[in-house]
């Protein structure tokens, strides 16, 4: 019994973003943020709060003062003359109200959390309940105080309660903190938009498609790789042009000998071995036409919309009326962008291939989000896993394994992958359901 597979662990890192842009800007505005929340938070507990508490304790002491005076001398000649004094000194407003309540309703539910040390300053100043509000409209606080006979009200300025420079202190953290954050977006932007053109031309050329020459920009690293793609750019063009016209100066010399020995053997006798000669060109021929598949590529077919579902069937018509037995299925949209030519030589060889070693094969083409995949099964021997990367040499033929194939000098399924491959995908093998190999030709579909 196989033991239960354990849970993945939880990594950080797959949380983080993938992306360069992203994580750039990561880096720049993490820091400075977290330094920026820092030191708002030392300062609002080490300088806003504790001077607001001061504040706070200094007029609750000039409060306690005018209660004190007051209760002394609770008559109307003394409540005037304590009232200028709290006016023009103390900068406080007073008022008493004979037979109110202490407690009233608030103009918002929820206030400031300093207003706790100016309560608890009050209570223990005077030592009795005391109603506090700072939520109302307009510059000052009011305090109720219960008196003898009635409220004592007083309205302080809320400057003398609160310190001011928090509130500014966090606005200019608060807008700083975004000005580099708007800064840091167009800098990086700008700055990662270079290499993701790169990046684009770089996928674009692995599919076969011509780019073309566009503005070189960015970093001083970023022009010099995209310089370097250039130039790699032109010496691969250079290339596979040397290689094309190579070859076709091959397939020149040879072919001309070739039908030369041909004509020979026409005019002469038939006889067993004239035919066996003819087979013998015959297979020289079918070899030197694959030498030239292999080696021509894809520079002379320009890329277009393929349905490889068309393909398929026309090359799987063809194999069934040669004798083998091929199904297709087909599901979702399977179009992409290639060569048709390219793409129906990759497919006819992976299908030949199949139906060289099998007696039944099956063409799956299946469309899904961002690629498209044509599987093909046979029921043959198929291949041990530690030669599947052999199969795709050149020349390689696992005689051993697939000993049925006694057709072509190994160039299929090399053929095939360097087509996948040039249209930025690949070709996997694995066991096929049918008991023999599976192929998977693996194309990206752009967005």
């Amino acid at each position: 019994m196989n033991a239960p597979t354990p849970p993945p662990r939880f990594r950080f890192r797959d949380i983080l973003p993938k992306g360069l842009y992203w994580r750039t800007l990561l880096i720049i505005v993490a820091p400075a943020a977290l330094l920026q929340l820092i030191i708002t938070l030392v300062f609002l507990d080490d300088h806003w709060q504790a001077t607001s508490k001061r504040m706070s304790q200094g007029v609750a002491a000039d409060i306690a003062l005018i209660i004190q005076l007051y209760e002394r001398d609770p008559t109307p000649e003394n409540f005037a003359d304590l009232e200028q004094l709290a006016r023009r000194p103390l900068r406080l407003e007073i008022a008493f109200l004979p037979d109110a309540p202490v407690d009233i309703a608030r103009c918002t539910r929820s206030g400031s959390p300093l207003d706790r040390y100016l309560t608890r300053d009050l209570e223990d100043s005077i030592g009795r309940e005391v109603w506090y509000d700072s939520t109302c409209p307009g510059n000052q606080v009011i305090i109720r105080v219960p008196s003898e006979g009635g409220v004592l009200e007083l309205r302080a300025f809320r400057d003398r309660v609160q310190a001011r420079s928090g509130p500014l202190f966090v606005a200019w953290i608060s807008g700083a903190t975004i000005f580099l954050i708007v800064v840091s977006v167009l800098f990086i932007r700008n700055q990662v938009r270079p290499i993701e053109q790169l990046a684009a031309a770089m996928e674009q050329f692995g599919r076969g498609e011509d780019t073309g020459f566009f503005r070189v920009r960015g970093a001083r690293e970023v022009r010099g790789a995209t310089h370097a793609f250039f130039d790699m750019r032109q010496r691969i063009r250079k290339h596979i042009e040397q290689r094309s016209q190579l070859l076709a100066g091959v397939s020149h010399d040879l072919r001309t000998p070739l039908t030369r020995l041909k004509l020979q053997l026409a005019l002469m006798p038939p006889s067993a071995e004239i035919e066996d000669a003819k087979r013998d060109l015959a297979d020289m021929e079918e070899t030197l036409d694959e030498y030239l598949a292999f080696a021509r590529g894809l520079a002379e077919e320009a890329p277009e919309q393929v349905n490889l579902a068309s393909i398929a069937q026309e090359i799987a018509a063809d194999a069934s009326r040669h004798g083998a037995q091929v199904t297709l299925e087909t599901s979702g949209a399977v179009e992409t962008p290639g060569r048709a030519r390219a793409l129906k030589r990759c497919l006819a060889n992976l299908i030949d291939n199949a139906a060289a070693h099998g007696d039944r094969v099956q063409v799956t083409i299946k469309g899904e989000d961002n690629f498209v995949t044509a599987s093909v099964d046979d029921n043959g021997p198929g291949i041990p896993e530690d030669l599947y990367e052999e199969a795709f040499r050149p020349f390689s033929r696992l005689d051993e394994t697939r000993s049925r194939n006694q057709k072509g000098v190994g160039l299929g399924l090399a053929i095939a992958r360097d087509v996948a491959r040039s249209h930025g995908g690949d070709i996997l093998l694995s066991q096929s359901p049918l008991g023999g190999l599976r192929a998977t030709l693996r194309l990206p579909r752009p967005a």
